[in-house]
């Protein structure tokens, strides 16, 4: 049988997170230029511009002190963004939880870190974690070698 345990499932949206990478933008130039609603459609091809937006994040040594001052608003504004173009793109029944109450809720899943937000499918008992791919990669240890891979992979193996 399925490993449902009980426990009432918490959402916690990130839509409106997601929405920011293109709302709430710098003043610097390629920001203004590349961050935009017309370029960030939440369409897989939009990731390319997330892929270069974290890879200057991680390079110059203005960014990357931003990014370390930063660090979880990046991975929450990023992961949502990316978590957002998968689940649409999946459309599927993935809905954004609280990871403590999808792991009350299945016996398949533990937080493995802190509590954080996942993209939860109950029909499927299954977890896409975003934030936490986005946290190893912005750290320089993630299995992925860019955002867009991820997304990609991500949208084939639960499509």
């Amino acid at each position: 049988m399925f490993g449902f345990r009980s426990g009432k499932l918490k959402k916690d949206d990130l839509k409106g997170i997601a929405a920011l990478m293109y709302q709430d933008v710098s003043k610097n130039s390629w920001d203004r230029e590349n961050l935009t609603k017309r370029n960030l459609d939440f369409s897989v091809e939009s990731v390319r511009i997330i892929d270069k937006y974290a890879e200057r994040l991680m390079k110059s040594q203005y960014d990357t002190d931003l990014l370390n001052t930063y660090f979880d608003n990046f991975v929450t504004r990023l992961g949502a963004y990316i978590g957002e173009v998968i689940r649409r793109d999946i459309n599927q029944d993935f809905y954004w939880y609280e990871s403590d109450s999808v792991e009350r809720h299945s016996a398949n899943y533990v937080v493995r870190n802190e509590i954080q937000t996942v993209l939860y499918s109950k029909k499927r008992d299954t977890v896409i974690d975003p934030l936490t791919i986005l946290k190893q990669f912005l750290r320089g240890n993630s299995s992925y070698s860019s955002l867009i891979y991820y997304a990609e992979e991500t949208i084939k193996r639960y499509s």
